[in-house]
């Protein structure tokens, strides 16, 4: 764990830091002001540049990659301040231990995976931003479901049977007053959801992007995605600030004390990437299959505006992903390491 070691007096130093290197980093990648904030303001005036770091990041196959596609270009390319290296993976299990051996400083996963990481590594990751919202949907060939009400009365077949899927979907069945109203059948894979939806016209599933948006183009018009369990979750919860969350960045606690310009640049490149993605998803459908992140790009470019790509930081992050946290530790405690992280795992340099 020496990776991880880390002297309670350089936070401060740190953090005075980083208002100064958030404002250097926004020079690099063009649309980054959504982060800043007005933290870095005038620090920078007069700052010395920090000498270039390799930054090592690790994201998964899936929509919390997808908005990364213009970075990861900019970066081959030599356009950073910092050298940011990337790799995507398969699951979440093949970055957790990279993390806490030091291997990777910077890693895209699922929000509960954030927690457990915190947890697992005794404050050791802070989580920077939201790079995700929710990205499960109500998928039917059914005409009359129109609204997540409608689910009364029916079988929902899913997948995430004991984990963040069925934690969620219980959720917003109690807040929409529904609980024991739907039955709820757990399936292994999502092409085995998307089986029961062709085999069944009037059958009802739940699929997350892009399996959603193939699924679709596979029934040649059989079946629509007429409910976004976000804009459920939006309208049934959105009192508490809390949102539907599907990945979050984290970063090493020691790297990011000893290198805040780095952490500032990405944040910047981050948030024009996710940018330019969503205002044009047919430009870069093509760099989502070159990344291996999905397999066709026609797919790619209609499932990139329901992957609900964001780069959302500071205290609208805490607000939404502690709310979000709160609901999986109230389903089950491991679901988010068995304890809810403190304030110090929110980066809100």
């Amino acid at each position: 764990m020496r990776a991880f070691e880390f002297e309670l007096s350089r936070r401060g130093f740190a953090s005075a830091l980083a208002a100064g290197a958030l404002s250097l980093a926004l020079a690099g990648c063009s649309g980054g002001a959504a982060v800043a904030g007005s933290a870095a303001g005038s620090a920078a005036a007069g700052a010395a540049a920090a000498e270039p770091v390799e930054a090592h990041v690790a994201s998964l196959k899936g929509p919390t990659s997808i908005g990364l596609v213009q970075f990861m270009d900019q970066a081959a390319r030599g356009e950073t301040d910092n050298e940011f290296d990337f790799a995507i993976s398969a699951a979440a299990d093949e970055i957790v231990p990279k993390v806490i051996q030091g291997d990777v400083d910077i890693a895209l996963v699922p929000a509960n995976v954030a927690s457990v990481l915190y947890n697992k590594t005794e404050d050791a990751v802070q989580v920077i931003d939201i790079n995700t919202l929710g990205v499960l949907s109500v998928v039917t060939g059914d005409a009359s479901v129109t609204s997540f009400g409608d689910l009364a009365g029916h079988t929902v077949y899913m997948t995430g049977k004991g984990t963040t899927p069925e934690y969620v979907m219980n959720y917003l069945l109690e807040r929409a007053g529904l609980t024991g109203q739907v039955a709820l059948e757990f399936k292994s894979e999502p092409t085995e959801v998307l089986s029961a939806l062709l085999a069944d016209p009037s059958a009802v599933g739940v699929l997350p992007e892009p399996f959603k948006t193939a699924a679709i183009a596979k029934s040649e018009g059989k079946l629509s995605a007429p409910v976004s369990l976000t804009d459920v979750w939006d309208e049934l919860a959105g009192d508490t600030g809390s949102r539907l969350l599907t990945g979050v960045t984290v970063v090493r606690r020691a790297f990011a004390e000893e290198h805040p310009e780095a952490v500032a640049e990405f944040l910047s490149c981050h948030a024009a990437s996710v940018k330019a993605v969503n205002a044009a998803p047919a430009d870069w459908a093509q760099a989502v299959v070159d990344a291996g992140i999905v397999d066709n790009a026609k797919i790619a470019e209609k499932a990139i505006p329901g992957c609900m790509l964001v780069c959302q930081t500071g205290k609208d992050m805490k607000a939404a992903l502690s709310g979000y946290l709160q609901v999986l530790f109230d389903a089950d405690a491991s679901a988010v390491g068995g304890k809810l992280p403190a304030d110090d795992f929110y980066y809100l340099e």
